[in-house]
């Protein structure tokens, strides 16, 4: 009997990537290729862009080597990829111009007006979720104001994964995941009229795609087989998106993982708790994906800052990624009285709050501070605020964890202490390109065993040795956190910026 496999595609920010699995969850292969980021495109400050097509070809090339090094053909394609930005194209689901990244600045104002005016407050009571300058509503009212022409030429203002599942079956959808922010009605399947209103997009509601749930379904047709290599008529599903898909991966995303939580130790620190309401009370941040199950959702608080803030500061010092393991081992817990706030990402932060102006900051620096010291603070700073992060997205069950950090077993200690819960590995490779097949699986009605999928491949228990510092540490950091807030917004800090901002 042939054996049965499975293609699981994440279009990611930086790489796009291709994994074949076999019915046990098994990784047969893995084909990846990096994708450049546009910075200041057409001579904007703050743009950051992606070519489309660029991204499709790439597609095409990784598949074809992943199918080739399996050696087997995949009985089904299911598509993940990168959430949030602007992706725009015509009916044949070509790009009228460049997308917009999720890490586009370019409507940083725009997103302080509608803080100052309520609309943020409003949204997120509409949908659970807020915006920041690289949000769908955002990016898509920056364009609406500067580049009108371009929505006029447009049929669809989606997602990266929907312009790839349209080329490949020339269907015009999207799944609940990404619709459900920020324009989700708060049912997880609709759109809302009054944050369409809010934000002055009411009157480019058409180019937003039907939702399908849980996921789209299609067949590869002749344009799409021809790319991937593949027959045409192949099963292909699309979606979730990349955060909620590697909830699926890991395992924390399916009824009966209520209250469990994800951490995705990546460019971006990903932490996301399953609840079963959708939270809309407190403070704007984050946001609530919608599962495409009736009362299920994912509590996300992506923070933008990650090991983006650590591989800056590796540079900065003119050492390697292999140097985190040994400053670690070097520097004693709490980094001899060194703090970071790691707010590090150009258009601010997002999660657990939103302040388009947040910046870093380092505390405690001594003539005895050694690079070591540094290090371990920006590891250390990076744990609170994913403690910070699930403390608002109230996470009461376990935690997995996934992501390039993961490498690092001595920093994963460090989270592993801070959260003061035990970490589970996450089955690799490829948990969100794992979590895509799952979900579009089980939207197909094909049984695949998600616990055999998804069983852990460790755990990291925490040191009860670090406790009572780690916590009094984690309340210094709410301390120096709440002190820096208000001088992100005073004129110096403004003038300092350009008044860009």
């Amino acid at each position: 009997m042939a054996e049965r496999a499975f293609l699981g595609i994440d279009a990611g920010t930086s790489v796009v990537k291709a994994a074949i699995f076999d019915a046990s969850g098994d990784a047969l292969a893995v084909e990846g290729t990096s994708i450049p980021l546009i910075h200041d495109g057409g001579g904007v400050s703050g743009a950051v862009e992606q070519d489309f097509e660029l991204i499709l070809s790439t597609l095409g090339d990784v598949v074809r080597k992943a199918v080739a090094k399996a050696g087997v053909t995949p009985e089904s394609v299911a598509i993940t990829g990168q959430g949030d930005g602007c992706w725009l194209a015509d009916e044949e689901f070509r790009a009228v111009r460049p997308a917009l990244s999720w890490l586009d600045g370019r409507a940083a104002s725009l997103v302080d007006q509608w803080k100052s005016d309520g609309v943020l407050h409003d949204v997120f009571r509409n949908s659970g979720g807020t915006m920041f300058p690289g949000a769908p509503a955002a990016c898509l009212k920056w364009l609406d104001l500067n580049e009108p022409e371009t929505l006029d030429r447009a049929t669809t203002a989606g997602y990266a994964k929907d312009l790839i599942f349209g080329r490949l079956t020339g269907i015009r959808a999207t799944d609940p995941s990404d619709a459900s922010m920020p324009f989700g009605d708060g049912t997880g399947f609709g759109y809302s009229d009054d944050t369409l209103d809010k934000t002055g997009l009411s009157h480019r509601k058409n180019l937003l795609a039907p939702i399908v749930a849980p996921v789209p379904i299609g067949e590869l047709n002749d344009a799409g087989a021809e790319l991937l290599g593949l027959t045409a008529g192949t099963p292909v599903t699309s979606g979730p998106f990349d955060f909620p898909a590697c909830g699926y991966g890991a395992g924390v995303a399916w009824p009966g993982t209520e209250g469990d939580a994800l951490l995705i130790v990546g460019t971006t620190l990903g932490c996301m708790v399953h609840q079963n309401t959708l939270v809309t009370a407190g403070e704007p941040a984050g946001f609530s994906v919608s599962t495409g199950q009736p009362d299920h959702w994912l509590r996300a608080m992506p923070a933008m800052v990650g090991t983006a803030s650590l591989d800056w500061l590796l540079k900065m010092l003119g050492v390697g990624v292999k140097e985190v393991q040994e400053a670690l081992v070097a520097s004693p817990p709490g980094a001899r009285g060194v703090n970071m706030l790691p707010y590090l990402a150009t258009s601010g932060e997002r999660a657990p709050f939103v302040d388009p102006l947040a910046a870093g900051q380092i505390t405690g620096l001594r003539l005895t501070t050694e690079r070591s010291d540094l290090i371990r603070a920006v590891c250390e700073g990076l744990a609170y605020t994913a403690r910070h992060c699930f403390d608002k997205a109230g996470r009461t069950g376990r935690i997995v964890v996934a992501g390039g950090g993961t490498g690092s077993s001595a920093w994963m200690q460090v989270f592993a202490d801070v959260l003061e819960v035990p970490l589970e590995l996450a089955r690799n490779p490829e948990v969100g390109a794992r979590g895509a097949v799952l979900a579009g699986a089980a939207a197909r009605g094909v049984e695949l065993d998600v616990k055999q999928w998804t069983d852990p491949e460790g755990v990291i228990e925490p040191d009860p040795r670090n406790r009572v510092l780690y916590d009094r540490g984690y309340r210094h950091q709410m301390e120096l956190l709440h002190s820096a807030r208000p001088l992100w917004n005073t004129r110096a800090a403004l003038a300092a910026l350009g008044e860009n901002r």
